[in-house]
């Protein structure tokens, strides 16, 4: 039985109807088996039944379709026709194409071979014409027209030349090659001649036309090195003529002293004039990329024509010596021989206009040459351009002008340490502060002296030169000149006659009876102290002064900087080495600001806090245990906050008259931030009753109210604790402070701890200690 369900035995009558053979059925004998493939096979009897109705339901569109496919019958015939008529016709076309297009690649070859037969027939008419017009030129001396010939035989294809010498006509062409060969021999050495002989005489004339001649020759290198000989010719004549009126020279005369600058500018210029005038002539008949062999020449020249006038500079300023005398007195700090800095000023200033216009002329090299590259190595190799990049650096960087303005430079830069060190010095030497001013003279000074040093660095063109001169005025400003006003600052301000009584009254009967010895009372010992108060004071506002001034220079140097070296080669990386000096000023704007904090720090410990103490320590002598009688007289008579606010102003108003708003500003927050503690401190040994608790929050909120008023930064944070203690000292009950206490806080943050809460709540006398211990914080 399991065969009747195997597919291999589906649809496998001979009709192809049933998947039950006939012989299975009738070896059926049980009524289930028989009773399962009767179902089977009505099964397959409604499928077959199902396809025969859409079958049927099929037919009429299949006798349409036939209709008609019968209907395209004598269309397809006509096709057919048609299709084998286009077939011959291609073929006839393809066979006629390629007969054509052999025919026309006969043609091409025919074309080439005419095309090389005319091309041999000019070239041989070329060689005879330029034979014959060598001659003929030479013979008539027009040098131009035989090198134009000459040039003409070089450019052609020397291989139709063989060709030619293969052929019939192999005499003729030998003959005529020959001839070429010896005019061309003799042009060369005669055009080379007179070129020479021309650079000798100085003739310009005659020196440009066989110039132009000889690249026509192939002379390319000698016509470039003769006509750059006869340039150095003219350009030594120039300078040592300048040289000579330089050191010949009035020193009363407005440029006296900067007469070597200026003839090193001379110098500079020509070259910068002679590629300015020649370039074209260069670049017309020698091509692009020939800028570079020509500037070799020249430069060589100018680097002797640069050392004479560096060597005159050296010996008629007398350079060396005053070098080696700066150095030795910086190295042994005291000198015999020391240089007055005004007597260094106009050699320092002249050696960075040297370098500046050494800077500015190398540029300007820079750029032509390279804008020559550019158009030679438009298709050029990647090897070629690097190794014409490489040659321009070795031409910049290893000239002997190069050299030499970085050896002054060398010598520059401790000369000018000395001059900003020495001249630094008698400025505070010199310092003075006037009547009405916060500050004193030597800090306008020193920096003025600062910017100076550093702006005459900049001037140089050297980004090197600037960033050593930045380091050492950031050297100088950190360690010598922040040394001497902390030496100012050590000298601590002077406590008042009134602390010196209270310190101890044996010196105050000193002072008596040494004044009574005298017959009178000194007001000496006053004066000093009230100068010794100004020089602190003045010395404080000296510090906050330098630290804005730092921070100026800082900006200022930074703008300079970017306008000198954003067109420079290579900037990227001098503004990076100046930008990292720079930063080092920053830090020493810093440390001037600490200093600042430093001194007033020692000012208010000095003559603020042994002052506010004893004041704030009389409020224990108000009794704040009162009822309503002493509360009523409180509030007409103040005990205590109006005398303080009245001491406060007094004492203050000295050092708002003698320092700047802002120092002062910190100082006020300084004392506002020592009477918020030793207030605290005090109401903590105090006893409040309810009313007591409400006079100390007008007092407090008196006192706020006043330190606002006097300045100008936000203090009601500084007395954050003692508000909330003057709130919980005006509890009616206990329990209330829990209407403000952790979640009922709302926007308040409590800046006293629960232990604290629980100690001010103990101040009030009216409040059982119970209570605040069964709270729950």
């Amino acid at each position: 039985m399991e065969e009747l369900g195997s597919p291999a035995v589906r649809r496998s009558c001979p009709a192809g109807l049933s998947a039950v053979r006939a012989e299975t059925i009738e070896g059926l004998t049980e009524l289930e088996d028989l009773e399962r493939v009767y179902a089977q096979l009505c099964g397959e009897e409604a499928e077959v039944q199902t396809e025969l109705e859409a079958l049927a339901g099929q037919q009429g569109s299949i006798e349409t379709k036939m209709l008609a496919l019968q209907r395209l019958g004598p269309n397809l015939q006509l096709i057919e026709g048609d299709a084998a008529q286009l077939s011959g016709m291609i073929n006839f076309t393809c066979s006629l194409a390629e007969n054509v297009s052999s025919k026309v690649r006969q043609l091409d070859l025919t074309k080439k071979r005419l095309y090389q037969a005319i091309q041999r027939a000019d070239d041989i008419l070329d060689l005879k014409f330029c034979t014959d017009g060598v001659q003929t030129a030479l013979r008539n001396q027009d040098y131009e027209q035989a090198a134009a010939h000459i040039h003409r035989y070089l450019s052609l294809d020397q291989s139709v030349i063989e060709l030619s010498r293969q052929g019939g006509e192999s005499t003729a062409v030998d003959a005529s090659l020959a001839l070429l060969q010896e005019a061309e021999l003799s042009l060369k050495a005669l055009v080379t001649k007179r070129l020479e002989e021309a650079v000798a005489a100085g003739d310009l004339p005659q020196v440009e036309r066989f110039f132009k001649i000889l690249p026509l020759l192939g002379l390319h290198e000698q016509g470039l090195a003769q006509f750059a000989q006869y340039l150095c010719s003219q350009l030594a004549s120039k300078a040592e003529e300048n040289l000579l009126l330089a050191v010949g020279s009035d020193l009363g005369e407005r440029r006296a002293p900067v007469i070597f600058a200026d003839t090193l500018t001379l110098l500079l210029e020509g070259i910068a004039r002679i590629v300015e005038t020649h370039q074209p002539i260069v670049e017309t008949y020698y091509g692009p990329g020939r800028l570079y062999a020509l500037l070799t020449h020249l430069q060589k020249e100018c680097d002797v024509q640069a050392q004479k006038v560096v060597d005159k500079f050296i010996k008629q300023r007398d350079y060396h010596n005053k070098f080696q005398v700066v150095q030795s007195s910086m190295m042994r700090g005291v000198s015999a021989e020391k240089i007055e800095p005004r007597e260094l000023d106009p050699v320092l200033c002249e050696v960075t206009l040297m370098n500046s216009r050494a800077e500015l002329y190398l540029r300007f090299l820079r750029r032509r040459i390279t804008a020559d590259f550019e158009v030679a190595d438009a298709v050029a190799a990647e090897s070629i351009i690097r190794e014409h990049h490489q040659s321009l650096e070795r031409l910049l960087k290893d000239c002997q002008l190069s050299r030499t303005m970085q050896e002054l430079i060398g010598f520059y830069i401790p000369m000018e340490e000395y001059y900003m060190r020495e001249t630094v010095n008698k400025a505070v030497a010199m310092d003075t502060a006037e009547a009405g001013q916060l500050s004193s003279s030597m800090v306008d000074d020193v920096f003025y002296i600062v910017k100076k040093c550093i702006s005459r660095a900049l001037t140089s063109g050297s980004s090197d030169c600037v960033c050593a001169m930045i380091n050492h005025a950031t050297s100088m400003l950190e360690a010598d000149f922040r040394e001497v006003l902390v030496c100012k600052l050590r000298a601590g301000f002077p406590a008042s006659a009134l602390q010196d009584l209270q310190r101890g009254v044996s010196s105050a009967v000193s002072l008596m009876q040494s004044s009574l010895q005298h017959g009178k009372i000194q007001t000496l010992g006053i004066e000093s102290q009230e100068q010794a108060k100004s020089a602190y004071l003045v010395t404080l506002n000296n510090v906050e002064v330098c630290s804005e001034n730092i921070s100026t220079l800082k900006k200022n140097l930074e703008s300079d900087c970017a306008k000198l070296f954003s067109q420079a080669t290579g900037s990227e990386q001098a503004q990076a080495k100046i930008d990292s000096c720079l930063s080092d000023l920053v830090n020493t704007s810093s440390k001037f600001k600490d200093l600042l904090q430093e001194g007033l720090q020692e000012l208010n410990n000095t003559a603020i806090k042994p002052q506010v103490k004893p004041w704030i320590s009389n409020f224990l002598s108000v009794s704040h245990n009162i009822e309503e009688e002493e509360f009523s007289e409180y509030e007409a008579n103040d005990p205590w906050v109006q005398q303080l606010i009245v001491q406060l102003e007094q004492l203050m108003a000295e050092f708002k008259v003698g320092l700047s708003p802002v120092i002062y500003d910190t100082l006020t927050s300084l004392m506002t931030s020592l009477i918020a503690m030793e207030l605290e401190k005090t109401v903590f040994k105090c006893t409040f009753s309810r009313l007591g608790g409400l006079q100390f929050d007008k007092e407090l909120r008196s006192l706020v109210a006043y330190l606002s008023s006097v300045t100008s930064w936000t203090i009601r944070d500084k007395f954050a604790r003692l508000t909330q203690m003057a709130t919980i000292l005006n509890l009616e009950r206990v329990s209330e402070i829990l209407d403000y206490w952790g979640p009922n806080s709302g926007p308040l943050t409590w800046r006293l701890t629960p232990a604290e809460v629980r100690q001010v709540l103990a101040l009030r006398v009216d409040f059982r200690s119970e209570d605040i211990k069964r709270l729950r914080l």
